[in-house]
């Protein structure tokens, strides 16, 4: 299907618009993948523990943090959403796994309405690759962390229900980078990356 092997994600969120940096939707959550070393999962892969199974509206939020978070939210937020198994543990019996399956069809609902771009950055696994230092800094330039709020999310934001205070508190749907500088270099690496794409 052309997927790159690796690179970088932007997620949006219906209902989720710029107010004070423009107009457009709001980007939600930065991901990207496979920045330790020896780690093999592919963008895709990312992509596909984040979907949830077509065929069953399921998934496993303990494949993915932006699941796990999610179901966070809504637990926190619809009180008939109950679980004492959500987010613990790196596996679990069938029993506990349907038992979670109606939290989990709701993330896949949730994340399922959400468009994003992808962006090729097809480095070697590193925690110092280009994906992971444009990651970072995305995710700190967007975040509301103990700053000026910029493009604030709306009120109905399910994030502000979430748990974990960086959620809630950034804006994003990450929980990682979000309290941190960003480095105004990085701007001028995003912009040859998509120029790169542009020549494509």
């Amino acid at each position: 299907m052309g997927w790159p092997e690796r690179g970088i994600c932007f997620f949006f969120e219906p209902g989720e618009d710029r107010s004070t940096s423009g107009s457009g939707p709001r980007v939600v959550r930065v991901d990207t993948h496979a920045i330790t070393s020896g780690s093999k999962i592919a963008l895709w892969t990312l992509l596909s523990h984040h979907k949830g199974n077509s065929r069953t509206r399921g998934g496993n939020h303990r494949d993915s943090e932006f699941r796990m978070i999610t179901g966070c939210s809504l637990i926190s937020k619809y009180k008939s959403l109950k679980s004492s198994t959500w987010g613990k543990g790196s596996s679990v019996s069938k029993k506990v796994s349907r038992q979670e399956l109606m939290i989990e069809q709701e993330v896949t609902n949730i994340i399922g309405q959400m468009p994003f771009l992808w962006l090729e950055v097809n480095d070697e696994q590193s925690e110092d690759s280009h994906r992971a230092y444009l990651q970072q800094n995305t995710i700190a330039l967007l975040s509301n962390w103990n700053k000026e709020p910029m493009d604030e999310p709306s009120e109905n934001w399910l994030g502000r229900y979430c748990p974990i205070e960086k959620v809630k508190g950034s804006g994003l749907w990450n929980s990682e980078h979000v309290e941190e500088e960003y480095d105004p270099a990085f701007l001028d690496v995003l912009a040859g990356y998509i120029a790169k794409m542009q020549k494509l």
